[in-house]
């Protein structure tokens, strides 16, 4: 039997062990169509939130009474001052949209922050050192994931009352888990890697080997988890809202806007669906643009028409 040295290098063994390579879901040219129209519709919906303080746009809270219930500039009786309508109180629908969605994309990308600085620094500390700390860590992951969301954050607000600061700490805490358990995952086959190996046999610390190796490599999955997390939190910061827990008057977000119509559905369906609608399309595109994302940067996933 004859026996056969193996002269690959490091690179080729570790790119050996990689896992199987799976087929994209799709041909590629749909893929850069839907990351084409994902990437075009949230950036619209954000540069017309952020740029709403300096449109021609009246005050989202004026109240006026007589215009009541004015629907959009497509149906009879509308008032073109008013191009989507108002609500029960007579404020401008498409003001009330574009601020709210200002600031709920800033209550939200505010949360996505905190949970992933707090769930970076729990996974990476997991992952590459094991043992008993992993152990620790890996347990109050579960114990999170194990809380029900709705009472933690009925907890807050009737501790702290409610108001925007609270509401990103309860968006923050109900999600850190998820990155977490994300990032132990891939630090612990980081961590294994040859290149981590060599750096430890050269004696590097493990403070210098995590933020300066490590966590590099951890970038592709934190964007792919953020992307997710920010659609996850615009509709858990509707669902808050709607309960009562979200924010306070006379603040706008597009969850209040949802309580707020409610009662009228059935007169005036704009003042519930357009709020609605808007929460779906930036989840749907979110959404989307997580999973072009992730077959972008997923290493074990091929582009259409790759040999």
């Amino acid at each position: 039997m004859t026996i056969q040295a193996d002269t690959r290098t490091s690179t080729e063994r570790d790119r050996d062990t990689v896992q199987p390579v799976r087929s994209r879901r799709q041909p590629s040219w749909l893929g850069k169509g839907v990351a084409l129209t994902a990437t075009t519709l949230f950036g619209v919906v954000v540069l017309l939130c952020v740029l709403a303080p300096w449109l021609p746009l009246p005050d989202p809270n004026h109240k006026n009474l007589s215009e009541s219930l004015r629907p959009p500039f497509w149906l009879p009786g509308a008032d073109i001052s008013h191009p989507l309508g108002t609500d029960h109180l007579g404020r401008d629908m498409m003001s009330r949209l574009l601020f709210g969605g200002r600031l709920t994309l800033a209550i939200v990308f505010a949360a996505v922050v905190l949970a992933a600085a707090i769930g970076l620094l729990v996974g990476i500390v997991a992952g590459y050192r094991g043992g008993w700390i992993d152990t620790l860590l890996s347990r109050l992951v579960d114990t999170q994931l194990a809380l029900p969301f709705i009472l933690l954050a009925l907890t807050f607000v009737i501790a702290a009352g409610s108001s925007v600061p609270i509401l990103i700490v309860v968006l923050a805490l109900g999600s850190w888990a998820s990155f977490a358990r994300v990032v132990r995952g891939e630090a612990i086959g980081l961590r294994g890697r040859t290149f981590v190996v060599a750096l430890e046999s050269a004696h590097i610390g493990s403070f210098g080997i995590i933020f300066r190796h490590i966590l590099p490599n951890l970038t592709p999955v934190l964007l792919v988890v953020g992307v997710v997390q920010i659609g996850v939190m615009i509709l858990a910061e509707a669902g808050l809202s709607f309960l009562g827990m979200g924010v306070s008057p006379p603040q706008v977000t597009w969850g209040t806007m949802l309580t707020g119509g409610k009662d009228y559905l059935s007169l005036a369906w704009w003042v519930i669906i357009l709020p609605g609608l808007c929460i779906v399309l930036t989840t749907l595109s979110l959404n989307m643009l997580a999973d072009v994302a992730r077959d972008k940067f997923d290493p074990t996933v091929t582009r259409g028409g790759d040999k």
